[in-house]
């Protein structure tokens, strides 16, 4: 295991916590379901082998009444059938846009066009604020080595 090399950014820097923390306010009063944002949150720490991300995001995702199959196979949703059809549309969104570099085309058009027969452009807007910030804040974990439990 590895030693922390400093606090949470976002603690040291005055204001940045807050700011934060209103985004996600802000996406939470869009109507989305909590439930499938925090399945979105989840799967992106997983990628980004976030420790601090999958442990908050899987508190999460049962505080928001994700089903234990869910939360325990959400990193294998395609081959599993706990998961709807706007579940899978926004994982596979969700995938995508942490994997921006893996292809050519990002986000390739049927990845985006099957998110969009679920979803309007308000609530699409809402998912990749959502998968941008829980990013963000695994882009914060990492390199400062960040612990699941050490807070």
């Amino acid at each position: 295991m590895s030693t922390e090399r400093m606090p949470d950014p976002a603690i040291l820097v005055p204001g940045a916590r807050e700011a934060l923390l209103g985004v996600n306010k802000v996406i939470a009063g869009t109507g989305m379901d909590g439930g499938l944002l925090a399945l979105c949150r989840l799967r992106v720490s997983q990628i980004n082998g976030c420790g601090p991300g999958v442990a908050g995001g899987v508190g999460e995702a049962v505080r928001h009444g994700a089903t234990a199959g869910q939360v325990h196979a959400v990193a294998a949703w395609r081959d599993t059938p706990w998961f709807s059809g706007p579940e899978r549309a926004a994982l596979a969104l969700t995938e995508a846009v942490t994997r921006l570099a893996d292809r050519a085309d990002p986000v390739p058009d049927p990845v985006w066009d099957l998110a969009a027969q679920h979803f309007d452009q308000r609530e699409l807007a809402a998912l990749l604020l959502t998968v941008a910030l829980a990013n963000a804040c695994d882009r914060l974990d990492a390199p400062t080595r960040r612990q699941a439990g050490c807070s």
